[in-house]
């Protein structure tokens, strides 16, 4: 048996693709050409394959998520003011910051704010934005002047007499605070550490006289980075017992810092016979 037209008419169905089963008639001839009847021939469907940016069926867009805006940031490291006092006046009322405030937000207020964060769940950039800052105001009430200059009465703002002409190491055991200063102007706080009633450290009008970056103690022999002696062998030097420690500790009589940085700047800028002032 042979069909006639058969070539042309099933070539055509085998590219259809809308049915399940698609099928054709043709005229089928015996050998020797007398008409056998229809027959009918069943193809089968081939299903066309999603196009590539096509979502699979149920499953989930290709279409990138909207990104949301980072929060904007209000202070930062080397910020300061009034309005990084009183960051640092409310991060004290929930215990994650213990010095200060000083008004300038250093490494230490750098880590509470850092702590603060990841306790509720906010990256932990250490820098204070909108969304921290809110989280704080809603767990802190408002700061009073005994919050914000934490003094023993003396406002912060208000340096010793003798530190306001020329550069000075303005020093101070009341708020436990270095000023570095020039001409009345304050251009660097950082949280300083004296010596224990043992060995305490001295008070009065200095000059620094020796600065040695590598210092080692020869009488403690403990490393002293950054010294700049004022008063004998006392000197204002970082101290990595007071950064682990804090006040928990005491010096043999030196001015402790505890930010490596800060003092790495300051020991650039002041030059020996520059003033020394330590007071209450």
């Amino acid at each position: 048996m042979r069909s006639t037209g058969m070539g042309r008419a099933c070539t055509a169905l085998l590219a259809l693709t809308t049915a399940a089963v698609c099928g054709c008639t043709v005229q089928a001839t015996d050998q020797d050409g007398k008409p056998q009847g229809p027959v009918r021939i069943e193809v089968p469907q081939r299903s066309t394959p999603p196009a590539d940016d096509a979502p699979a069926p149920g499953g989930p867009s290709r279409t990138p998520p909207a990104t949301r805006a980072a929060p904007a940031v209000l202070w930062s490291r080397g910020d300061t003011g009034r309005d990084v006092r009183e960051l640092q006046a409310r991060l004290r009322q929930v215990a994650w910051l213990f010095d200060g405030p000083t008004g300038t937000y250093d490494d230490l207020t750098e880590r509470a704010v850092e702590g603060f964060q990841g306790k509720r769940g906010l990256p932990r950039t250490g820098k204070t934005d909108t969304v921290t800052w809110q989280r704080l105001l809603n767990m802190t009430r408002e700061p009073g002047t005994w919050d914000l200059y934490l003094m023993g009465g003396q406002p912060a703002d208000a340096p010793d007499p003798r530190c306001l002409t020329g550069r000075v190491l303005c020093i101070s055991k009341t708020s436990r605070t270095l000023r570095w200063m020039i001409d009345g102007r304050t251009v660097t706080t950082v949280p300083v550490r004296f010596g224990s009633q043992y060995t305490p450290t001295r008070e009065g009008v200095f000059s620094v006289y020796w600065k040695s970056r590598h210092h080692v103690s020869t009488l403690y022999d403990s490393p002293m980075p950054y010294a700049m002696f004022f008063s004998g062998g006392q000197a204002v030097h970082y101290s990595s017992d007071f950064a682990a420690r804090g006040y928990a500790g005491a010096s043999h009589g030196c001015v402790n810092v505890r930010d490596e940085s800060a003092i790495a700047d300051l020991f650039a800028q002041v030059r020996n016979g520059d003033k020394v002032v330590v007071h209450w």
